[in-house]
């Protein structure tokens, strides 16, 4: 299972010679691999490129027939290490993973493979997931690229630039013996456009041939003395020949305006919002005709020193536009004028923010006040003259705050994990506060309220690594959290494996909902379905009892009696070593997206179906919403009473309530109040059922006319 099919879209991936192809980005980029002859593919979904594995997924038959090899990798490391098929042979390949997180598991391969170098081509597209709409910490990629020599692309988001990107970065992989990393932000992943097409490519070399033809080069071996040679070369050779290939095919792009006297150089990805920007000052229209020159940097690393100076001659000043920190760019340019003696002055994040994501109002004041600074000397015919940035007066901190709540992340209506995060929740107040170390997935939600449970995220299956260090000594045991997707991520070695080697006494609790949900639904090796190409439905306990954890168990997450009984035991059991709670239940929102469609179907075609639903009675209910505060579910909300005797709101549950019964069994289990009830709704009744609806109908009708009279003679009275 995927985030969404692409089954229609990919067809467009069959575009020949000449042919137009329209699209969004991320159809593009695999239009782009299959012209380039890619000979295998692997990755690791998330966001903001997590559709471009579920559109390889969906596109298999194409690759087939090119003989494409596809692999969702168990990791990003698992994915890096696959481009090592490069290193020897003249094969092309491509990986995939959310940066800077998934560069950061995949680093050690990296270092390895740029290390070695290669001759086949060796991309990794990453999805530059910065600012506030990002889901990760906010680092940049190109601390990497600058570290292990990777040659950095990041594109103009423009579909034709996007796939000569993807196509030029083979070549100049294979030109420099290095591999190539292509940066993309989500708003370049998604944006739609047009390109004229190619026929797409066989393998020119297949994994066949490599096994037929075994090759090893002992100087690729990244061992020593051979690493100290390959460091040489970095520098030596395959460096200058990035610069040639990259000048002599003008993968960076300039862009002439009426002004000479000042520029701008920007990073690719940069330049729709820069156009939008210099538009809004009225200095460029929407075709993206500037007034500005502009020198776009389609290649961040490395530089092209010759280009730079060229676009800096005769200019007073050049403003340097880069998205986060350092400011690696800014240093680099800084750098090459200044061994070159250019008078050219740079200006960069003292006129933009040294952090954060750069909208088009940031870009446009911070243009703005550069050009401020810089006024044309004698302003060209139909020049605008440069306006100052408008002057926006600051807002006292919080003053949106009050006008507009907080609104965490949440879990999805009826999600799994939401009773058995109240489970903790009701048996802390039992043992009391417990020390938890939470991990990345859909279970990080529940470090916010109303839930409140974690102090620390490590990273992707981290969890119990992250409570090694509480687990000595008197006192409550500490309790890590992770899901099936970190599970299988890393978790079982770096998390369960060692807690088992080192007698960690703790309890780890393992939310098993069937998928890597936070990044898409995607399947894992635990899913309980007939996933073609793939092997799922293995067990997480033969895995927990393969590495010796003794203490196991098993418990479905909407039972809450059972949930709390095990989280009992397993906090005061004498057993020794890590306790482990497999949680099962399937993510609601991917079950919803499975069963839904088939429930259309069936009750278009006249069977019965039928779908639970659950309320609360309005005259039972209290009002204490201990409910809400115990599960936060989204379609738990208040309503009036409507009784005058009684005013006030009580709990409501409105439409979206998908029949899990969370709200029942917390309202239970936390001895509330029995205000909830289950609903049965029937498509297409039989004729049984239908006569007992209006029997049931006819009855209560007739009491409440009863009830309606008794009334009328009180109130005559």
């Amino acid at each position: 299972m995927a985030e969404r099919s692409f089954a229609r879209e990919v067809e467009s991936l069959r575009l020949g010679a000449g042919e137009e192809f329209f699209g969004e980005g991320i159809l593009a980029v695999t239009k782009a691999l299959l012209q380039s002859g890619v000979a295998y593919v692997g990755g690791y979904p998330g966001a903001p490129i997590s559709h471009l594995m579920d559109v390889l997924g969906d596109a298999r038959e194409v690759l087939d027939e090119l003989g494409v090899h596809l692999e969702m990798s168990a990791n990003e490391a698992s994915a890096a290490a696959m481009l090592s098929a490069s290193v020897n042979y003249p094969m092309r390949g491509a990986v995939t993973w959310k940066s800077t997180v998934g560069t950061n598991v995949a680093a050690d391969a990296l270092a390895n493979l740029s290390s070695a170098g290669t001759i086949g081509g060796a991309l990794v597209v990453v999805g530059e997931d910065y600012g506030e709409g990002s889901s990760i910490l906010q680092e940049r990629t190109h601390a990497f690229a600058m570290k292990s020599q990777f040659w950095l692309l990041d594109p103009r988001p423009n579909l034709a630039t996007i796939v000569r990107a993807v196509e030029k970065g083979f070549e100049l992989s294979e030109a420099s013996n290095t591999p190539v990393m292509l940066m993309l932000r989500i708003r370049a992943c998604h944006v739609q456009g047009r390109f004229i097409a190619r026929d797409n490519q066989a393998p020119r070399f297949t994994a066949q041939q490599a096994r037929e033809q075994p090759q090893r080069h002992l100087d690729r071996i990244v061992l020593p003395p051979a690493t100290y040679a390959q460091e040489k070369r970095k520098i030596e050779q395959r460096w200058p020949a990035a610069v040639r290939f990259v000048e002599q095919n003008g993968l960076n792009e300039l862009f002439p305006g009426r002004r000479t006297d000042v520029g701008i150089v920007l990073q690719g990805g940069l330049y729709n919002t820069a156009i939008q920007a210099l538009e809004n000052l009225g200095l460029a229209d929407r075709r993206g005709h500037s007034d500005v020159p502009l020198y776009v940097l389609n290649v961040t690393y490395p530089l092209v020193p010759r280009e730079l100076i060229a676009f800096a001659a005769g200019k007073r000043a050049l403003l340097v536009v880069e998205e986060g920190q350092p400011e690696f760019l800014e240093q680099a340019i800084g750098q090459i004028l200044r061994r070159a003696q250019a008078q050219t002055a740079l200006i960069g994040k003292d006129c933009l923010p040294m952090a954060g994501e750069y909208t088009g109002a940031v870009l446009r004041d911070g243009i703005g006040s550069f050009l401020a600074r810089y006024p044309p000397l004698t302003p060209s015919p139909g020049a605008v003259a440069t306006p100052r940035p408008r002057e926006v007066a600051p807002r006292p901190p919080g003053a949106l705050q009050r006008q507009v709540p907080l609104r965490p992340p949440g879990l999805c209506t009826g999600c799994p994990e939401r009773p058995f995060f109240a489970a903790i929740k009701l048996i802390e107040r039992e043992l009391g506060a417990l020390q938890i170390s939470a991990d990345i997935g859909c279970h990080s939600f529940a470090t916010l309220p109303p839930f409140n449970l974690g102090g620390s995220i490590m990273g992707y299956g981290l969890g119990p690594a992250s409570a090694a260090a509480f687990t000595s000594g008197p006192g409550r045991r500490p309790v890590a959290i992770l899901g099936d997707g970190g599970f299988w991520h890393g978790g079982l070695t770096s998390g369960i494996a060692n807690a088992v080697f080192n007698r960690h006494d703790s309890v780890i609790l393992i939310i098993e909902n069937g998928y890597a949900a936070a990044t898409g639904g995607q399947y894992v090796p635990s899913s309980q379905a007939d996933i073609q190409g793939r092997e799922g439905r293995h067990a997480i306990q033969a895995a927990l009892q393969g590495v010796g954890v003794r203490w196991i168990r098993s418990v479905q997450t909407y039972d809450m009696p059972a949930t709390i009984a095990a989280l009992r035991e397993a906090m005061t059991t004498l057993v020794e070593g890590p306790k482990v709670i497999v949680a099962q239940g399937e993510c609601q929102l991917n079950r919803q997206r499975r069963i839904a469609p088939e429930m259309r179907r069936r009750a278009a075609a006249g069977a019965r179906v039928t779908r639970d639903v659950y309320g609360v009675d309005a005259t039972l209910c209290t009002g204490d919403r201990s409910c809400i505060r115990l599960s936060g579910c989204p379609s738990l909300t208040i309503a009036p009473r409507n009784d005058v005797l009684r005013p006030g709101m009580v709990a409501h549950v409105d439409r979206s309530c998908v029949g899990c019964g969370v709200c029942g069994s917390i309202a239970h289990a936390a001895a509330l109040c029995p205000s909830f009830y289950r609903a049965e709704i029937i498509s297409n009744p039989r004729r049984w059922e239908r006569l007992v609806e209006r029997l049931r109908a006819a009855i209560i009708g007739w009491l409440q006319q009863r009830s309606e009279r008794r009334r009328l003679r009180y109130a005559i009275q």
